[in-house]
């Protein structure tokens, strides 16, 4: 009877020492692989007339791209200190697009210890893969919602080497000053290769959270 009392009291306190999941908190991006259009293309139609039609150049003073990763004992979040990307933007949100680079050795956390571990082949192997990337590919108007998202985002992301096409929520204005695009949502980073496990006592958990916030000023 003690060595089962204390078997649960033990296993209380386990339950009670895991941290909760950042990635319960924001919507799941959708992944897939990308898709190849083997079709014909269509002749080119005759651009519509447009006031500031991209690229415009995002600024990345102005701009963050940032993650959250967790463990069964806590979590940490880092940042990506080199990014350059830009929004072309064509008259109507819908019919525009983005895309960034992200330099994969800029990462900054938490925790310098924890900086150095995901430079490593563990991780993001950022001497093998360098840069990642998301081009977007499909950006429609989304129902109106309390997160006070305005659209959804298709495009491909490519990280440590592999290519998903992915879709997820996010808010993006447009007025005379400048183009912004926020968002916050999961991917599995093991759909990218990622596959370091942890500890066996502290295992890493599978869904990181992903946000930014990029803003392109318009020319006047």
């Amino acid at each position: 009877m003690r060595t089962s009392t204390f078997l649960i009291a033990a296993a209380l306190t386990l339950s009670t020492a895991a941290c909760d999941d950042p990635a319960d908190a924001v919507p799941a991006a959708e992944t897939a692989p990308p898709v190849v259009d083997e079709t014909e293309p269509s002749p080119p139609a005759e651009p519509a007339p447009a006031q500031n039609t991209g690229p415009l150049a995002i600024d990345a003073a102005r701009s963050t791209v940032g993650f959250t990763g967790s463990k069964v004992t806590g979590s940490h979040t880092g940042s990506f200190g080199e990014f350059t990307g830009a929004i072309t933007y064509r008259s109507a949100i819908e019919s525009s697009s983005v895309e960034i680079t992200i330099q994969m050795a800029s990462v900054t956390t938490d925790s310098e210890r924890l900086t150095g571990h995901l430079k490593a082949d563990d991780f993001f192997g950022v001497e093998t893969f360098p840069t990642a990337t998301f081009r977007s590919s499909e950006i429609v108007s989304a129902p109106s919602s309390e997160s006070g998202t305005t659209h959804n985002v298709t495009g491909s992301l490519t990280l440590h080497g592999q290519s998903k096409d992915i879709r997820f929520p996010a808010t993006i204005t447009a007025n005379d000053q400048e183009v912004t695009a926020q968002a916050e949502f999961s991917i599995n980073r093991k759909d990218f290769g990622i596959e370091y496990a942890g500890m066996p006592d502290d295992l890493i958990r599978d869904a990181v959270v992903i946000r930014f916030n990029v803003v392109a000023p318009r020319a006047q």
